[in-house]
């Protein structure tokens, strides 16, 4: 196959995130209040860590998805913005507890919960937004989407334990990668689009093209996430770099590099992954480079990217819709 520099989406003109997220910002603050006053505990440290993460930054990529859909079809109402509250819940409950397994000190360029509050602590909290979460969309009073975010959290779960699965394991194949963040992290954007055509009414046929752009952009998303530990730096990505090294994580860009590197090249990444080894950073680095692992990985997710632009081609033209499509853009352009 033959790569190159991430061409199809590295436009001259650098999208402009906040552009994009302007057009939901009335919606974006409502949800926001929404998070605050749903995080109210008569429990001193869930209050004081729950505005401490959600507090934290973020793009809130997941819950501005669900409303530019919403718009992008009938419009946005109250059920939606629940939604986008109940999304960004899980989202955070998943990072507490990624953050607790992945032994992280860092999240979002500040120190991570765990390395604040110690490990039972964001467990307990993580279990908390997930409940919460849990009944607040209930208040939706609408089955389906219970259905839809029971399932989600299932997977979501169910990845966690594959990713948990493949750590140290230098056999994991691009495939089973997939599979992972598959189920780990795509299946949230997906459920965040589908979400917003069910409580839009939308037809069957629009439900499906929506979960499915959702799902194609997550696994774009999460590829370049995986890319930019081999290149950002570690002020633009929020992180240390050589994480995913450091844990064990065979993610593409080392898949990738031992399938194609020399045999001598192929086995110091192995024994990099199995020994979790961040020292190795530097050599694994090299070999990174010199494989074009990283341009393969790039132009992987370029085509999710693609794949997710074509599932909303139908929708009618709108700038939400153009925003929808630029968002998949921004997600194989960004460099944090």
């Amino acid at each position: 196959m033959a790569l190159h520099s991430h061409q199809a989406f590295s436009s001259p003109a650098p999208i402009d995130f906040n552009s994009i997220k302007h057009l939901t910002k009335t919606e974006t603050k409502a949800v926001d209040q929404l998070i605050i006053d749903e995080l109210s505990s008569d429990v001193v440290l869930i209050n004081q860590m729950g505005h401490y993460i959600v507090g934290n930054g973020g793009k809130r990529l997941r819950p501005m998805l669900l409303l530019l859909a919403a718009k992008a079809l009938t419009g946005v109402d109250d059920k939606h913005l629940i939604l986008a509250a109940v999304i960004e819940f899980i989202h955070t409950a998943t990072l507490l507890h990624d953050d607790v397994v992945d032994e992280s000190d860092l999240r979002r360029g500040k120190d991570s919960a765990n390395a604040v509050w110690g490990n039972a602590a964001s467990v307990l909290v993580g279990d908390y937004l997930y409940s919460r979460a849990f009944e607040m969309m209930v208040r939706t009073g609408n089955l389906r989407v219970m259905e839809i975010l029971s399932k989600t959290t299932t997977a979501i779960a169910e990845g966690e334990v594959l990713q948990l699965l493949n750590c140290n394991n230098p056999e994991t194949t691009e495939e089973k990668y997939l599979q992972v963040i598959a189920r780990k992290t795509a299946i949230l954007f997906s459920a965040a689009t589908r979400l917003s055509a069910v409580i839009c009414n939308a037809d069957a046929e629009t439900e499906e093209s929506l979960a499915r752009y959702g799902q194609h952009l997550g696994i774009a998303f999460q590829l370049i996430d995986d890319a930019l530990d081999y290149k950002a730096n570690k002020e633009d990505l929020g992180k240390n770099l050589g994480d995913d090294l450091a844990e064990g994580k065979p993610t593409l860009p080392l898949i990738y590099a031992i399938q194609n590197g020399t045999e001598k090249e192929a086995e110091i990444i192995i024994n990099a992954i199995k020994n979790g080894n961040r020292d190795a950073f530097h050599e694994v680095y090299g070999v990174v480079q010199r494989t074009q692992a990283i341009a393969y990985t790039e132009q992987r997710a370029d085509q999710e990217a693609e794949t997710a632009i074509n599932a909303i081609k139908h929708l009618p033209d709108s700038e939400y819709k153009e925003a929808l499509i630029l968002l998949a853009k921004f997600s194989v352009q960004r460099n944090y």
